[in-house]
């Protein structure tokens, strides 16, 4: 894995304020190029209201939307429309809300195949946009992956104990009997390979596991991710070590 370039710890009042401040940092990363913008989605109700607040007007109206493309993390192995479907979440808060081309939406394929076929699928599709099969430091295959983190230290369906921690060679893997449903997950050279990749945690609940991850704990698969670029801990105020920056 890799040395993270630099880490930036970044603590909001509340969960609403990290939201907004992440959604304008997320559009004026992507403002910031003219060239293609990749984004890696996570599930979940913290980044379900960051998503919200890229589909606001304000927001909305400076976003390069024509030219960024959405992937994701990890996916439940169910229909795109089941209410558990990351892929549904993000479409509800952010991507039906907003002009992107249906083509920059890459979507974890979960219907009609196993859940070993859809992690080669979907490992085709980010090797066919990123144009080559080899993840190297100078050419990251996203410009910015969001992560949560649970209270198990898991994040993606990266979950401890599991092989998938394991895995060094593929991009995406089915993870089978860590929870009742399948998943599939991106594995950590494909998770490391971001320009900039954020952990967004908010609630006192998880302030005990954010304080572990950043401190190193191996144990969790959390603290084990290594981007080639920055690495950020956006937390609210409840949820920061300490309550502060």
């Amino acid at each position: 894995m890799n040395a993270a370039a630099s880490i930036e710890n970044r603590t909001f009042e509340n969960a609403e304020a990290l939201a907004q401040d992440v959604a304008e940092w997320l559009c004026g990363l992507a403002q910031a190029t003219d060239r293609d913008f990749s984004v890696c989605l996570s599930g979940g109700s913290t980044p379900r209201r960051l998503y919200e607040k890229l589909a606001t007007p304000d927001i909305a109206s400076r976003f390069p939307w024509r030219r960024t493309h959405w992937f994701w993390g990890d996916e439940r192995f169910v229909p795109h429309d089941h209410p558990d479907s990351n892929y549904r979440m993000a479409r509800e808060a952010l991507l039906s809300r907003v002009a992107i081309p249906g083509e920059n939406i890459h979507a974890v394929p979960t219907e009609g195949l196993s859940p070993e076929q859809s992690a080669a699928a979907y490992e085709t599709t980010l090797k066919r946009f990123h144009g080559t099969d080899s993840l190297t430091a100078d050419r990251p295959l996203f410009d910015v992956t969001l992560l949560g983190i649970g209270e198990d230290g898991h994040t993606a369906s990266l979950f401890p104990g599991q092989p998938a921690l394991q895995e060094q060679r593929r991009w995406a893997v089915a993870v089978i009997g860590a929870k009742a449903e399948a998943r599939i997950t991106l594995t950590y050279p494909a998770l490391d390979s971001s320009r900039d990749l954020a952990f967004l945690a908010t609630g006192q609940e998880k302030r005990g596991v954010v304080v572990r991850a950043r401190g190193g704990d191996r144990a969790l698969p959390a603290a084990m991710v290594r981007p080639v670029g920055r690495l950020h801990w956006f937390t609210d105020r409840a949820a920061s070590p300490g309550g502060g920056n």
